[in-house]
C-alpha cells in the first residue's frame, strides 16, 4: 500500500533566501500520542522563520535537513493522537507549531494539542494563522514586560508602539486600546489612516522631524514604548519623551540595548529599558486572542496572500521588512 504524500515547500541548508525554498511532496506526517494532524488552510510566516534560514540559531535549529518552515497555522484537525482529550476530528483549530518540526508551509502539519486552540466560525482562517506568534508577542510585551493594563477600566498609560504597522506592532495597537490607554504609533505615510482605523490616538509619519524625534503631537510623555522597529533609535531620543518612570521594550535588542538596560539599573534610575528575549506560548493566551477575534476587538490586518505554490514570493516579502500586517500563504 503506497504511503500518501503531500505538498510542501521546504529548504536543504542554511542562506539564500527565497531562492532556498524548494517545492517537494513528502509523506504525510502521523502525530504522537499528545499531537494533532491539521489539514492546513492557511499559515503566517514570520521574521523568525527566515532568520532560522539564515543560520542565527545553528547549529541547535533547524535540527535537521530538509524542513519545512513556518509555525503559525490554522486548518482542520484530520486525526489526534491516543492522549489527546480535548479536540477531535473535524474541529476548526488556530495552532503553534514547534520550531524543533516545523511544517507550516506544507499541506498537512503536526501541531502539539498544548497549542493548539479551537477556532470559532466567527474567526477566519486567516484570522486565526496570524496570531500564534505575533499575537502572542504582542500581548507579551504590552501586559508582561510594559505592564500596561489592556482591560477597561484599568490604570491608564501613555503607550508609543514604534513600526506599529507590522505583524507585531498593529496587534500592540489593538490590544493597548482595550484598555483606556492613550496610543501613539509609527509607521510610513501608506498606513497612517490604517492605524487610526485600528485605534491610535496619534500616528506618526517615521520620515516626517517629528517621527524621527517621536514627538506626541499632544505634547504627551510615554509610560511605555514598544519598540517593533530594527532600526536603531539614539537613547537620548527616547529619553526626553519618556514619564518619569518610563519602559522601553525593544523587539529586536543589539549590545548597545543590553548596555543601556544595565546601565539603568545600577544607577537606580526609574526609567527602564527591557528586551524581549523569549515569548512564553501559554495556550490560554492564545484562545483570549481568538476570543477577542471572535468578538470583533481584535483584527488580524492582512498584507497579502499567496498560493502555496508561490510561497519564494511570500517569503521574499516578508524578507523586504515592509509588509503591513500579516503575509498569508494558503495550500
Amino acid at each position: 500500500m503506497s504511503e500518501k504524500v503531500m505538498r510542501a515547500v521546504c529548504y536543504e541548508s542554511y542562506g539564500s533566501g527565497s531562492e532556498g525554498l524548494k517545492h517537494v511532496q513528502v509523506p504525510i506526517p502521523k502525530p504522537k500520542r499528545d499531537e494533532v494532524l491539521v489539514k492546513v488552510e492557511a499559515s503566517c510566516p514570520n521574521p523568525i522563520d527566515y532568520k532560522l534560514q539564515g543560520g542565527i540559531a545553528r547549529p541547535i535549529m533547524p535540527k535537521k535537513f530538509p524542513y519545512i518552515p513556518v509555525t503559525d497555522i490554522s486548518g482542520e484537525v484530520v486525526e489526534i493522537g491516543s492522549d489527546v482529550q480535548f479536540l477531535q476530528v473535524g474541529d476548526k483549530v488556530v495552532a503553534m507549531l514547534t520550531y524543533t518540526n516545523g511544517g507550516g508551509l506544507g499541506e498537512y502539519a503536526v501541531a502539539p494539542a498544548k497549542l493548539t486552540v479551537k477556532r470559532p466560525v466567527e474567526v477566519s482562517a486567516v484570522e486565526g494563522a496570524g496570531l500564534p506568534l505575533a499575537g502572542l508577542t504582542a500581548l507579551h510585551v504590552l501586559t508582561i514586560l510594559g505592564h500596561v493594563e489592556i482591560k477597561s477600566g484599568g490604570k491608564a498609560a501613555n503607550v508609543l508602539v514604534i513600526a506599529a504597522s507590522g505583524g507585531v506592532g498593529h496587534y500592540v495597537v489593538q490590544l493597548a486600546k482595550l484598555g483606556n490607554n492613550h496610543v501613539t504609533a509609527t509607521c510610513g505615510a501608506r498606513n497612517i489612516e490604517l492605524l487610526k482605523s485600528l485605534g491610535a490616538d496619534e500616528v506618526l509619519d517615521y520620515t516626517t522631524e517629528d517621527g524621527k524625534m517621536l514627538r506626541s503631537p499632544s505634547g504627551c510623555k510615554y509610560d511605555v514604548v514598544i519598540n517593533c522597529a530594527t532600526s536603531k533609535i539614539p537613547w537620548l531620543t527616547y529619553k526626553q519623551n519618556l514619564s518619569e518612570q518610563g519602559r522601553i521594550v525593544h523587539l529586536n535588542p543589539d549590545g548597545k540595548t543590553m548596555m543601556k538596560s544595565a546601565s539603568l539599573k545600577l544607577s537606580c534610575s526609574r526609567k527602564k529599558v527591557t528586551s524581549l528575549m523569549m515569548c512564553p506560548k501559554k495556550k490560554e493566551d492564545l484562545e483570549f486572542l481568538v476570543g477577542l477575534v471572535k468578538e470583533g476587538k481584535l483584527k488580524t490586518v492582512v498584507d497579502s496572500k499567496y498560493p502555496l505554490a508561490e510561497a519564494e514570493q511570500a517569503w521574499a516579502k516578508m524578507m523586504g521588512g515592509h509588509a503591513t500586517g500579516k503575509i498569508v500563504v494558503e495550500p
